[in-house]
């Protein structure tokens, strides 16, 4: 079961729902962020009530089309160097600087804001490389979703797309190299936290350039280098998140140095009993108009059917 947002053809107004095997039911709540504010217990209420719905006919108000999970005052964040692979590749990226080494070792993580809501795309639509970066990758995560009191409510996928090139010119840069258009997508679903054990779960890239696949890699969440809680009590440490937030745990899945994204790439991320997300890769923000309310609509993607992913 997934907590999802979505439109419907006949309503311009976000909804939010589950989906599961038994259809889609929309949930008595306005936002995803109105759920998170809540605590761990009212929001596991709220779903379960949504699942004791009459299981629906056609999808309420037409057909279905998903939405990034996140809106309001949510926020996205993301942590750095968080597995071991991660941490030699910075090192390399780097011309082998030692504060990769020691923020791998030491007690507080690196954590950078990635997006605010309105700049997250989702399943099917593009992602971007910067034009002004020679080395462009995606980092394929596990992204915790935690609610206004600090608990892990649930998990979806994330890709953290990053240039490597402007990164590691600087660690100074890391803003530009994280926060551009295009360069936060998350998969639409939230797997609930009660529904799955995330400490050793699969995760899997694979890069596809003129339909053949010229890269792929791997990893589980057991490699991670910190317990998830950690990553969010020092995010909680001194600010306050009141409609929830997400954060993306970091990744070990890292192409070789010598590798970049290039335009009409297709990535595809899965991760064990979460989900998928799979996008396009374009160059620079013309694409990207519609995140922000200015020329350009949402681009059309694949509606939702429905029913739970396989």
């Amino acid at each position: 079961m997934h907590i999802i947002r979505y439109l419907t053809d006949t309503d311009a107004r976000a909804r939010v729902g589950i989906r599961d095997a038994a259809g889609l039911r929309p949930l008595d709540v306005p936002s995803v962020g109105s759920l998170l504010a809540q605590p761990f217990g009212a929001i596991r209420a709220a779903v379960a009530a949504g699942q004791a719905a009459p299981p629906p006919g056609a999808p309420p108000g037409g057909q279905v089309i998903l939405l990034p999970p996140a809106d309001g005052r949510m926020e996205i964040w993301a942590a750095g160097v968080t597995y071991r692979r991660s941490r030699e590749a910075r090192l390399e990226e780097s011309g082998g600087a030692d504060f990769y080494q020691r923020v791998y070792e030491a007690a507080r993580p690196e954590l950078f804001f990635k997006s605010v809501p309105w700049r997250v795309v989702t399943d099917t639509e593009p992602i971007a490389v910067r034009r002004d970066s020679a080395l462009n990758v995606p980092e394929a995560e596990l992204a915790i979703v935690v609610n206004s009191a600090a608990e892990i409510v649930g998990y979806t996928v994330s890709n953290d797309v990053s240039s490597r090139a402007i990164e590691g010119a600087n660690p100074l840069y890391l803003p530009q190299a994280k926060i551009y258009a295009g360069a936060c997508a998350l998969a639409p679903g939230i797997r609930p936290a009660w529904e799955v054990d995330a400490s050793d779960l699969a995760i899997s890239l694979r890069i596809s350039r003129a339909d053949a696949v010229v890269w792929s890699g791997g990893t589980r969440t057991s490699q991670l280098n910190r317990p998830l809680q950690s990553l969010v009590d020092c995010l909680f440490a001194e600010e306050n998140f009141p409609d929830g937030v997400i954060i993306s745990t970091g990744t070990g899945i890292v192409p070789e140095i010598d590798f970049t994204l290039a335009p009409g790439d297709l990535v595809a991320i899965e991760i064990e009993e979460v989900g998928t997300l799979a996008n396009r890769v374009v160059a620079g923000k013309a694409e990207f108009g519609w995140l922000a309310g200015g020329p350009g609509t949402r681009p059309a993607r694949r509606p939702a059917t429905g029913r739970a992913p396989a």
